[in-house]
């Protein structure tokens, strides 16, 4: 891509090479990233897109996934987001199951899948 130019991958998280982009924006080739999925999903605390800038400070945004969703849908997860924001800065934590995707290290629900697959040797359900 050309130096200033801004990538924005709406389409999946594994089609670009995550440290490359990290590195692109760190080095002022990329101006910016925009994405709305990561690759691995859910994303580890320490992936390089997480903590991505470019040279000015910014320059990197993530969304949450949401293509091919109606519009119900899309309401229910702005409800799902506020509901997770305001129990936090409200300090009481009380999260809703039904609007978590991860809580303490580990998928909330198995409609993320593989729950068993993150501890060591066991295998996706």
């Amino acid at each position: 891509m050309k130096k200033g130019s801004w990538l924005v991958n709406t389409a999946r998280g594994a089609i670009v090479v995550k440290e490359d982009v990290a590195e692109a924006l760190k080095s002022g080739h990329l101006r910016g990233y925009g994405g709305d999925v990561w690759y691995p999903q859910p994303a580890p605390k320490e992936h390089p897109l997480r903590y991505a800038t470019n040279t000015q400070g910014g320059g990197n945004a993530t969304v949450p996934h949401m293509s091919g969703t109606s519009l119900d849908a899309q309401k229910r997860y702005a409800e799902g987001t506020k509901n997770i924001l305001q129990s936090y800065f409200s300090g009481k934590f009380d999260y809703r199951p039904e609007d978590l995707i991860v809580k303490d290290g580990d998928y909330a629900t198995k409609a993320y899948g593989q729950r068993a697959a993150t501890k060591p040797g066991n295998k996706p359900e």
